[in-house]
């Protein structure tokens, strides 16, 4: 569940890990890099389990995914058990604050994407954000299932498939997921 991204000339791994002595399964964490593959300074959590919406199932902030716009930067992150309760919290900080102190990042207290009935699209989140071919447009690229209802253990149901869709922006400068999109018969291309 880890991701990299550099800010500023520095480049920074976020993930998820269970921390000894609390009680969660798994939280944010994030720190420095010296290069690709070495970690520098304090590593530091910036976000467990706290709202109701994130320990449905389990007590989960896990998938952290970075971008940044408007002066910001966004973490979104995934929560809960991964049945239909799975859902994307977001995480914000100034793109001037001090990125390794926890206290400049704020939480999200509802969640930013959610499971949605009219679409069929159950327990949207792991996403990642990337550009479609215009250079110009924001994508979200999450995974979900076509179900609400699961027997047995969520993670044991191989039923998540890859989703893909326009991220756009609210009029404060914070991403607007939207909902998830319902299931295409044929291929799209993300417009403008």
């Amino acid at each position: 569940d880890a991701t990299t991204f550099t800010h500023r000339g520095s480049r920074y791994l976020a993930w998820a890990q269970h921390e000894p002595g609390l009680d969660n399964n798994t939280g944010i964490f994030l720190s420095r890099m010296a290069n690709p593959w070495t970690l520098t300074g304090p590593q530091v959590r910036l976000s467990t389990p706290e709202y109701d919406w994130e320990c449905i199932g389990y007590k989960v902030n896990e998938g952290p995914s970075v971008i940044a716009r408007n002066g910001r930067l966004f973490m979104s992150y995934s929560a809960s058990a991964t049945d239909w309760h799975y859902c994307m919290g977001l995480l914000t900080v100034d793109a001037d604050a001090d990125l390794m102190n926890p206290a400049s990042w704020s939480k999200s207290p509802t969640p930013v994407f959610t499971s949605n009935d009219t679409t069929r699209q159950y327990g949207p989140g792991h996403n990642c954000f990337t550009v479609a071919e215009d250079g110009r447009s924001d994508v979200l690229v999450y995974h979900a299932r076509q179900y609400k209802e699961i027997v047995g253990d969520p993670l044991n149901d191989p039923n998540r498939h890859t989703r893909v869709q326009k991220l756009g922006w609210h009029t404060d400068g914070t991403p607007n997921f939207g909902i998830p999109v319902a299931d295409t018969a044929t291929d799209t291309e993300v417009a403008s």
